[in-house]
C-alpha cells in the first residue's frame, strides 16, 4: 500500500498588530519607551537629588588629580582674563574708553566661561556617558542639566574671586548686586536648553564635540567679552543690522546684565534696549525648546 504523507499546513507568523494587542492585554510596554512630557518632567523632579549629587561629584572629581585641586576652579578663568587683558587691553587697546576695564573684562570672562563650559559639557553628556545611559533607567535630560548645574557651582566659587577683584579696583558694594541672581537664573536656563540641544546632536554625531571649540571661540569674539559692544555700536560706519545682532546676542545680553549688576560705572545707557525682555526671551526659547527637542529623542539615546 502506498502511504500518503500529510504535511502540516504552514503556520502564519503573527502580525505586528497581533503582537501589539497581545502585549497590551498582558500589560507589557516597549522597553525604554518615551513617556509623555508631563510624566517626563515628573521623573526629572523625582530625581532632583541625583542631579544635584551627580553635579557635585563631577565638580569635586574635576581637579582631583591636580596638586592645587579646587583652586583651579578660580585660577583657570583668572589666567584666561590675564591673557585677554594683555592681548586685547594692552596690545590692541580695547581698554581705552572703557571705565573699570579690569572688572569689566573679568566679569565678561567669568560669565562667558559659564556658558562655554555648559555647552561643551552638554555636547558630550550622552556620548561621553554611554555606560551609564545603557546600564540604568532614568530620564536622560538629567545628564545635560547636571552638567550645567556643575558649571553653575563652579561659577559661584569663582564669584568669590570676582568680588575681591571688584573691591580691589574700587568698585563699591551696591544694591544692584542683587540683580546678579535673576541674571544668573536666566543664563542657567538658557545654558541648560542649549546644552540639551547639543546633547541630542552630540549623541547622534559625536564628531560635533570636535567642532564646538571653534564655534564657541568665534561666538566669544562677537559677544563683547574683551571689548565694549556699546562703544562699537556708536560708530556710524557700522551697519544697523550688525549692531542689532550684536546687541541681541544671548551671550552678550547675559554678560551685560552681570556687568550692570556688579559694576557701578556700567550704567543703564550701555545696555541694549529691552535687555531684560531679551534675557527672558532667550531663556524661555532655549529652555523650553531645548527640553522638548531633547525629550523627543529620549528612547533613542544609548542605542546602536
Amino acid at each position: 500500500m502506498s502511504q500518503v504523507l500529510h504535511t502540516p499546513p504552514p503556520t502564519r507568523a503573527p502580525a505586528d498588530d497581533d503582537l501589539a494587542a497581545l502585549a497590551a492585554r498582558h500589560g507589557l510596554s516597549v522597553s525604554g519607551a518615551r513617556p509623555s512630557l508631563p510624566e517626563y518632567v515628573g521623573q526629572l523632579w523625582a530625581r532632583r537629588h541625583f542631579i544635584s549629587a551627580f553635579a557635585t561629584a563631577k565638580l569635586t572629581a574635576q581637579y582631583s588629580q591636580a596638586k592645587l585641586g579646587q583652586v583651579w576652579q578660580v585660577m583657570t578663568p583668572l589666567l584666561n582674563a590675564a591673557v585677554y587683558y594683555f592681548i586685547f587691553g594692552v596690545l590692541l587697546g580695547t581698554k581705552h574708553g572703557v571705565p573699570d576695564y579690569v572688572p569689566f573684562l573679568v566679569t565678561g570672562v567669568f560669565i562667558w566661561t559659564f556658558t562655554q563650559s555648559s555647552i561643551m559639557a552638554g555636547t558630550r553628556a550622552i556620548s561621553g556617558n554611554l555606560g551609564l545611559v545603557r546600564a540604568l533607567h532614568f530620564p536622560r535630560a538629567a545628564l545635560p542639566i547636571s552638567f550645567c548645574l556643575q558649571q553653575l557651582q563652579q561659577l559661584l566659587f569663582s564669584m568669590a574671586a570676582l568680588i575681591v577683584i571688584l573691591l580691589c579696583f574700587g568698585v563699591p558694594v551696591a544694591v544692584s548686586w542683587v540683580l546678579a541672581l535673576p541674571a544668573l537664573a536666566l543664563q542657567f536656563t538658557f545654558n541648560a536648553g542649549v546644552s540639551m540641544i547639543m546633547a541630542r546632536m552630540g549623541a547622534k554625531t559625536p564628531d560635533i564635540a570636535q567642532l564646538m571649540p571653534f564655534v564657541l571661540r568665534t561666538w566669544m569674539y562677537v559677544s563683547g567679552v574683551m571689548w565694549s559692544i556699546d562703544k562699537l555700536a556708536r560708530k556710524d560706519d557700522l551697519p544697523h543690522i550688525v549692531t542689532v545682532l550684536l546687541e541681541i546676542n544671548p551671550a552678550a545680553v547675559y554678560i551685560d546684565l552681570m556687568r550692570f549688576a556688579l559694576i557701578d560705572s556700567f550704567d543703564a545707557n550701555q545696555l541694549p534696549p529691552h535687555v531684560w525682555a531679551a534675557a527672558i526671551g532667550w531663556a524661555l526659547a532655549a529652555g523650553i525648546g531645548g527640553f522638548i527637542y531633547f525629550w523627543k529623542a529620549e528612547e533613542r539615546y544609548g542605542r546602536g
